[in-house]
């Protein structure tokens, strides 16, 4: 098992993809050793290893993973292979725009270097997908260092979800913040809302919370109207899925809930997100395809017995899209960036 400071939620180890097992925090840290995309496709489809930049890193993997082997003697035969792989992994899970991102890049390094040796580019692929993993940790350390910024000692932060270093391959975005300010000195509170319905929140975020040690306190998630009308929440920091160019951002369901919260408290709303997570392919929000998952996270997962009725009808999209005006800020690895967001974003981003 890694030592504490060298735990990271992915990694390349001995021809192998190693994964936190997600879905197995926090009452045991097991690290799985993925050899194969078909399981790796699964541990992504199943949570084992989740949050945008982190799947930025998998597809990337994945995608060497799938052509490693692979006894094609040209460019066109690999190539192929490559693209069939490709559009595999794409399948798994929709919404995260850094998957996309990370399969994109492999593409790109393919086909730059489609004049050598297959073998050779393999090599390469495998290189892009370390490239993808180490500017993913700068790119973290950037966030926080530009985040924390934004944050004074005595503060106390609301969040959702996880977007913490299981959520990334470096420290963490939203989280990262938190830690940064820690390391400068603030004392800073959190509260971590649950995050139903797979309890991202209270599995994940309070056990890195915890072992970094924050002074967290968990909630449940529609607890938080209460604290902000108490006075006692004096920042909202969340992560992003999927960044449009107008700045609307999908994240985790219930993050547009604390946008509006927010808002009427008159407390800032911030997005932490690294420029790999905008898609400036999209106008709006409204573009940002919403993952469905299954009816039974909301109905019996987690639990002993089923929780709800057979039978009834479940909605369980898995993220929502905050509106820009709601936001305050976006907090980047190129700086902070603030409205009006349609024009600053291209302005820093593009």
């Amino acid at each position: 098992m890694q030592r504490k400071a060298e735990l990271r939620s992915i990694s390349w180890q001995a021809n192998r993809v190693v994964i936190i097992d997600q879905t197995r925090l926090p009452a045991k840290l097991l690290l799985l050793r993925i050899g194969d995309v078909r399981v790796l496709w699964q541990a992504i489809k199943e949570l084992k290893v989740r949050g945008a930049p982190a799947l930025g890193a998998a597809a990337a993997l994945g995608a060497y993973l799938a052509v490693k082997d692979s006894r094609a003697k040209d460019y066109a035969e690999f190539s192929r292979e490559l693209k069939k792989a490709l559009a595999y992994i794409a399948s798994s899970r929709p919404t995260a725009r850094n998957l996309f991102y990370g399969l994109e890049r492999i593409a790109k390094a393919a086909a730059a270097n489609k004049g050598l040796p297959v073998s050779r580019i393999k090599g390469l692929l495998l290189r892009e997908a370390q490239n993808i993993m180490e500017e993913d940790r700068r790119f973290c350390e950037n966030i926080a260092g530009f985040g924390q910024r934004l944050l004074k000692s005595g503060d106390t932060v609301l969040t959702v979800c996880n977007a913490g270093m299981l959520a990334t391959v470096g420290c963490g975005t939203a989280l990262g913040v938190i830690y940064a300010a820690k390391k400068k000195g603030k004392k800073i509170k959190v509260y971590a809302c649950e995050t139903r319905p797979l309890l991202q929140g209270a599995r994940l975020t309070a056990w890195e919370l915890q072992r970094q040690g924050l002074d967290v306190t968990l909630i449940c998630d529609n607890m938080a109207a209460t604290l902000m009308r108490q006075g006692k929440i004096d920042a909202v920091i969340a992560g992003a899925d999927r960044i449009a160019s107008n700045g609307d951002a999908a994240n985790k369901i219930g993050t547009y809930s604390l946008a509006v919260l927010s808002n009427f408290h008159k407390i800032p709303f911030y997005i932490a997100a690294p420029c790999s997570t905008f898609d400036l392919t999209i106008a709006t929000g409204k573009e940002i395809p919403i993952e469905q998952r299954h009816p039974q996270e909301v109905t019996e997962l987690f639990f002993k017995d089923p929780i709800a009725p057979r039978g009834v009808k479940v909605y369980n999209p898995a993220f929502d899209v905050t509106d820009n005006a709601l936001i305050s800020a976006i907090i980047t690895d190129k700086g902070i960036i603030r409205p009006p967001f349609r024009v600053n974003i291209r302005k820093n981003i593009a």
